[in-house]
């Protein structure tokens, strides 16, 4: 990493697809921009086409980080998984197709399971732990934390800015408005939004907007 990790344009990119192969597991070409941070990198696998943009940090303890087919982790990310107090179910495992937005913090202490063609707008965290504090006589950093997962299903879409808490499972095809914080479970092919958020509508085949129906128009949740 030293060698190459700086290295920019093309030249670069090539340069650790060669080399970082001999760090990190994969099953494919891969393209990693210049200034991408990987610790424990044998910990970390990378599928076919996948691309880690500038600024990327992934920190992978034993469990590690898998990013799958065709996925995409964008500008500033960060995926950290830091098992300090040996959770048995530390790691993040994203599917195909999926993409990690811009400045995205994913912590996996509990775990986080990301399905295939997943959407993640800039800015969204998912933060699988959570610390517990329901002694007001003790000092909050000796009672301890919960780690209990997140997953999100196949063809979810999370806008900007929005918080997923330890413990939920946002189900296939779900939509989470921007700003939104998920404490609950999401039903799949639900809209959700508001924080806490509450379900706005569920998506059917005839549930678009009126002005959609018309225009042909997306709605958009970004």
């Amino acid at each position: 990493m030293a060698l190459v990790g700086w290295v920019p344009t093309l030249l670069g990119i090539g340069l650790r697809a060669l080399l970082y192969r001999l760090l990190l597991r994969s099953t494919g070409l891969f393209a990693i921009e210049r200034g991408v941070r990987l610790r424990f990198a044998e910990h970390i696998r990378l599928g076919r086409n996948v691309y880690l943009d500038e600024g990327v940090y992934l920190h992978a303890c034993p469990q590690g980080i898998t990013v799958g087919d065709e996925s995409y982790v964008m500008h500033g990310a960060v995926l950290h998984v830091y098992n300090f107090r040996s959770l048995p179910h530390a790691f993040i495992r994203i599917g195909r197709n999926s993409l990690i937005g811009e400045y995205n913090v994913l912590r996996g202490q509990g775990g986080i399971t990301i399905g295939d063609r997943v959407y993640l707008a800039p800015l969204v965290q998912l933060l699988a732990v959570n610390h517990v504090f329901a002694d007001p006589t003790r000092p909050m950093v000796d009672q301890g934390i919960t780690a209990e997962g997140i997953t999100v299903e196949d063809d979810v879409w999370i806008g900007a800015g929005a918080i997923v808490t330890d413990g939920v499972c946002i189900g296939r095809g779900a939509v989470v408005a921007a700003g939104s914080v998920v404490t609950k479970d999401v039903a799949p092919h639900t809209v959700v939004g508001g924080a806490p958020a509450r379900l706005l509508r569920e998506l059917t085949p005839d549930a678009r907007h009126p002005d959609a129906r018309q225009s042909g128009a997306p709605q958009v949740y970004f």
